[in-house]
């Protein structure tokens, strides 16, 4: 795909301006969707401009993976772009004769699906310039709100304005470690003996990718996985997800109750001749309603002691990757350990070593190892690990964190809320970043649905607003 870089800035708000100007700061995934969702407004006279300095459009930490190993943990069939047309993945596969096309069951890899996503905006940055669509390759540091709509503020010092802006930059990220003993789940490593002991911190899906990898790179060494239950994702499976009405569901209960409400259809699904998994995928259209009808206890009540349950339930394993994975684990070459890091330090000697409490020791317990990977996944403290612009946002008072730290404070329709409350009518946030507001919005399935609605939402105020004024 070739999008072109945009080498000046769109005017603020020319007199004879004939669309409106919504820029979206992140290319990863969820940009590049929410992008495609705006351009394909019908009779939305749109200009977008996506702001994205570190990965290739559409790609951002999840795929931007090279090894083809690294396999979606979803099947083909459900990883559409867009939800009126539930086949568009499968006939970009189909039309692709460098990809082998394993049909709509197949778990097909990251980095399949990120040239997918770059290809959704194709059609929108082809032709002659002005396009609908321009990407600018930089970082967003700062946005501000003016009297006629957003200005944000790059890394190089250039402006662009807008009416609207859309905050889709992903997950919290740690920073670097400054010692470089710890290398995070997406980078680059230098090679390790081929005996060496790896230490990962985290044994979900992240750490699933990093294992397979190792074993296909011929490593012999001790694989060691590292997290406070040593739970490992399940397995995917045939199955059919139950149809639940919305009346059926315990809206607002305790999480006690929502838990053994789930646990009962779960058995009446296994009395019938399903599985688990039948109750758990009936329940994914509904967990954005559950979640906002939790009040704050229950959400860190189900924080505390249902969530590390639900995840390795919910982001299931492909049972190509499965296979390997206990493989590893028969022979003895992957080890779970349950317990928690605590650092990583040099010994006596200069070599690397992670520090850990097994759980139940009172003692801490040093591992030697060549490598030592960070997988913890999602669940960051978004002020520590803001980007520059969350960070501006914050101290600005353009926004908050939520009262549980899970990240910014959302409202419904996806409005940036203001340290004051108050909800924005000109920047919103959607995909990871607007995980407090809605849990379960990580997956494609589920911002495919968020970025359509907030697509409709957005171009049809904005007509209605643009009409009154004319």
């Amino acid at each position: 795909m070739n999008i072109k870089n945009e080498p000046t800035i769109f005017d603020a708000a020319p007199a004879t301006r004939p669309s409106r100007h919504v820029i979206v700061i992140g290319g990863g995934a969820s940009g590049v969707l929410m992008a495609s969702h705006l351009l394909r407004q019908e009779g939305a006279d749109l200009r977008v401009t996506i702001v994205e300095g570190r990965h290739m459009l559409g790609c951002g930490v999840a795929y931007s993976t090279t090894d083809p190993n690294h396999l979606l943990n979803t099947r083909a069939s459900n990883m559409s772009a867009f939800p009126d047309l539930p086949d568009d993945f499968l006939k970009w596969l189909a039309s692709r004769r460098d990809i082998a096309n394993r049909g709509a069951e197949a778990f097909v890899s990251r980095g399949v699906y990120g040239a997918y996503m770059s290809d959704l905006l194709e059609k929108w940055s082809a032709g002659q310039a002005p396009t609908r669509l321009r990407c600018v390759s930089a970082l967003c540091q700062r946005l501000d709100e003016t009297d006629t709509g957003i200005r944000a503020t790059l890394d190089d010092g250039r402006e662009i304005e807008a009416d609207l802006a859309i905050i889709a930059t992903g997950h919290a990220l740690p920073d670097p470690d400054p010692e470089g003993l710890i290398v995070r789940g997406w980078e680059a490593a230098s090679p390790i003996p081929a005996e060496g002991r790896v230490v990962i911190i985290g044994s979900g899906l992240s750490m699933v990718d990093q294992v397979v990898s190792l074993l296909n790179e011929g490593h012999r060494g001790q694989i060691v996985a590292l997290s406070r239950r040593s739970q490992l994702p399940r397995i995917h499976a045939e199955g059919a997800a139950l149809n639940f009405a919305p009346e059926e569901l315990p809206l607002g209960q305790p999480v006690s109750a929502l838990m053994a409400w789930l646990r009962d259809r779960a058995r009446r699904a296994e009395g019938d001749g399903g599985t688990w998994r039948d109750a758990v995928d009936g329940l994914r259209p509904h967990l954005r309603a559950i979640w906002r009808a939790l009040p704050n206890p229950e959400r860190a009540r189900f924080l505390r002691h249902a969530a590390s349950w639900w995840e390795v339930h919910r982001h299931r394993l492909p049972p190509e990757s499965a296979e390997q994975i206990n493989a590893a684990l028969a022979s003895g070459q992957l080890r779970l350990v349950s317990g928690a890091f605590l650092r990583a330090e040099r010994d006596a000697s200069g070599g690397m070593q992670a520090v850990l409490r097994p759980r139940g020791a009172a003692s801490e317990q040093a591992l030697p190892a060549e490598r030592i990977v960070d997988c913890r996944g999602i669940r960051r403290d978004p002020a520590e690990h803001a980007t520059p612009l969350i960070a501006g946002l914050l101290s600005s008072g353009q926004a908050r964190i939520d009262p549980l730290r899970l990240g910014l404070d959302i409202a419904a329709n996806c409005a940036l809320i203001d340290a004051k409350g108050k909800a924005s009518n000109r920047i919103f946030a959607i995909g990871p970043v607007s995980r407090a507001a809605f849990w379960e919005i990580t997956a494609i399935p589920d911002i495919r649905e968020q970025t359509a609605a907030l697509a409709k939402m957005l171009t049809a105020t904005t007509w209605r607003h643009e009409a009154a004024r004319g």
